[in-house]
């Protein structure tokens, strides 16, 4: 297989140097991320992966846990799976949990949102790219794999610092963040476990790079 890797975050592409594989960050818009995914296709790759961290939905889900999803549910309630061949012979490769992504355009923030999407789906976690990547592989018939690892828990509020996010090239928006936490500084507490929790589940994923090879 030639294959075609959207990531959300450019640190998290950077976990995939030097392993041959076409990776592109879309910093969790909608109409990058599906551009950029069309454009893999377009330019040969015959299997799609979503690649980084994810925020829990399921209380029992820790920092660092690694998933290799089952399928992910979308907000219109369709559930996409994974090629189940290509994902039992990662799960070979490297130590992780199945289960269902919820993939949305936007973030779930507090405990409540968590709460209710874990509710209505069942899906033990959230992001913001593979719900693109699984529609673009289901529109041409290509195989998909989604691995994930765990950063914020399903009773973490994300600080509004935090959800200010990524440019379209998966870089932060630096300028937004600061401007956020000088006019509210009392965010800074959760934005620093924001970080402290986002290092752990980076250091899942960097382990999860076997599950490609």
């Amino acid at each position: 297989m030639s294959v075609g890797i959207i990531t959300g975050m450019q640190s998290e592409a950077k976990l995939l140097d030097g392993l041959g594989f076409i990776v592109v960050a879309g910093g969790g818009h909608p109409d990058p991320t599906r551009r950029k995914a069309e454009a893999l296709v377009a330019g040969g790759v015959t299997a799609l992966v979503s690649f980084g961290i994810a925020g829990a939905l399921d209380p029992e889900m820790e920092p660092g846990d690694l998933i290799i999803a089952d399928e992910v549910v979308l907000a219109d309630g369709r559930r996409l799976p994974c090629d189940q061949s290509w994902r039992q012979r990662a799960l070979q490769r490297v130590s992780a949990q199945g289960g269902t992504i919820a993939g949305r355009s936007a973030a779930a923030a507090t405990r409540a949102e968590k709460g209710a999407l874990f509710d209505e789906t069942g899906a033990v976690a959230i992001d913001m790219e593979s719900h693109h990547v699984a529609e673009v592989a289901l529109q041409h018939g290509l195989p998909f794999l989604i691995i994930r690892a765990i950063a914020d828990t399903a009773d973490d509020a994300l600080p509004e610092a935090a959800l200010k996010g990524l440019n379209e090239e998966g870089r932060p928006a630096i300028g937004a963040v600061l401007l956020s936490l000088l006019m509210k500084p009392w965010q800074l507490p959760g934005l620093i476990r924001v970080a402290l929790r986002s290092r752990t589940a980076m250091s899942a994923l960097l382990r999860g790079r076997a599950a490609l090879l």
